[in-house]
């Protein structure tokens, strides 16, 4: 006789590593699986930087929802709240507006964070983000647009000098990757295209803190340092910013920094759902969670990802971590479903990487103790994240679109 029990609906909020990936492992035999999210396509975030200066086509790393996994629900809206009690939850689509509550047995958070501000006066006004594939696409166009307008025939010197200052704001990876990928297209494309702007052109990166990459070795920080100098890409570390304005930065010190273009990646904060949610978070906003991934002091309801801590210890807010949590709690909920119980969460480490320009990259490897930056890292930093990318097609994409860039160079068009 098969299993007459009736399926568990499981509810995953969220389309990024951690859900797809867990929407990838989980029994559908045992669950019957709604997943909800304002996106309707996963994106592989470690290649975004490299979609601003066409390195990478925009569409060469995302993968439609609908095709992650066969025989689950998708919902493309936004969880607005959490009823624990009534096991429910309220959701709102945005084409057009409308409310929808959907019932669960088990609830899956794994909704992200949010680009931090700070409190900054003029930072989502003025700045550019790099978080989603909209954010990309913006800064990419805003590149172009800066070169084209510098480019006029009988520009002001000090106007000129403005549009091509292109500012980071956040010594993190996503910030260091940007500056780095910014670089290789001013330094390889430029001079064909825009032969009279190479020499005008500047990149400043601020950090507030006294170095960049703090989550890796210090070896590596140094090399990196290193390595934006020789590249000509300023550092402008211990410099916080006060304000952002209309084609200006403001730094605590007082002085005002003229620039057309402001990346702001200083890191995450929680999203308005975790913040309204009522049960125990970290002093940023993380919900604490059990060492199986439940939310404390609940039951079938579970926290993955940037928006959780597990067992009130700090882990890297990578990739890497989703999906380990994503595969862990598919795996202990096709065992729940079973009857059988399941070990602990535990993150294995394997190592950061992070690119920074000229085909150079950093590689932290704890497992096999390897530290070092250079090309044959370059070469690691590539295919590592080749094998990670979600289908084959996203894998023939991109590196048909590194080959591409490689013979024909990056395409500046804007439309």
């Amino acid at each position: 006789m098969g299993n007459t029990q009736p399926k568990k609906h499981l509810v995953i909020l969220g389309s990024g590593f951690a859900a797809v990936t867990l929407v990838k492992k989980i029994d559908l035999k045992a669950y019957d699986v709604t997943l909800v999210s304002p996106r309707n396509h996963f994106l592989f975030t470690p290649l975004l930087p490299s979609t601003t200066v066409g390195t990478i086509e925009f569409r060469s790393i995302i993968e439609p929802i609908r095709k992650v996994r066969k025989g689950i629900k998708f919902s493309q809206a936004t969880c607005t709240a959490v009823n624990y009690e009534q096991r429910r939850i309220v959701c709102r689509t945005t084409e057009p507006e409308t409310e929808f509550t959907l019932d669960f047995d088990k609830l899956v958070i794994a909704v992200g964070a949010e680009n931090n501000t700070f409190n900054i006066p003029g930072v989502r006004e003025n700045a550019l983000f790099l978080k989603e594939l909209t954010d990309a696409r913006n800064i990419r166009e805003r590149i172009v647009s800066c070169l084209e307008r510098a480019s006029v025939p009988d520009i002001a010197p000090a106007e000129r000098e403005k549009l091509l200052h292109f500012v980071v704001v956040g010594g993190g990876p996503t910030g260091i990757e940007f500056a780095a990928e910014l670089h290789d297209l001013l330094e390889e494309d430029l001079v064909q295209s825009y032969p009279e702007l190479v020499k005008h052109t500047r990149i400043t990166l601020f950090e507030a803190g006294k170095s960049v990459l703090n989550a890796f070795d210090e070896k590596l920080r140094d090399f990196t340092k290193r390595h934006f100098t020789r590249q000509g890409i300023e550092l402008e570390l211990g410099r916080p910013v006060e304000e952002v304005g209309d084609g200006y930065l403001k730094l605590k010190s007082g002085e005002v920094i003229p620039a057309e273009l402001i990346v702001w990646s200083t890191g995450y904060g929680p999203t308005s759902l975790i913040q309204s949610l009522p049960f125990e978070k970290d002093r940023s906003g993380r919900l604490f969670t059990n060492e199986y991934l439940a939310v404390m002091g609940t039951e079938g309801l579970y926290a993955l990802g940037d928006c959780a801590l597990v067992n009130k210890t700090s882990l890297p807010q990578t990739a890497q971590l989703a999906m380990q949590q994503g595969k862990y709690l598919a795996e202990a909920l096709n065992a729940a479903a079973r009857g059988r119980q399941y070990k602990p969460f535990k993150f294995i480490n394997l190592g950061m990487l992070a690119y920074v320009g000229e085909s150079q990259a950093l590689a932290e490897l704890p497992a096999v103790n390897v530290k070092q930056g250079g090309m044959t890292t370059f070469l690691f930093w590539r295919s590592a994240y080749l094998t990670r990318l979600v289908s084959l097609k996203n894998k023939i994409l991109v590196a048909f679109d590194w080959l591409k860039t490689w013979i024909f160079g990056r395409d500046l068009s804007k439309f």
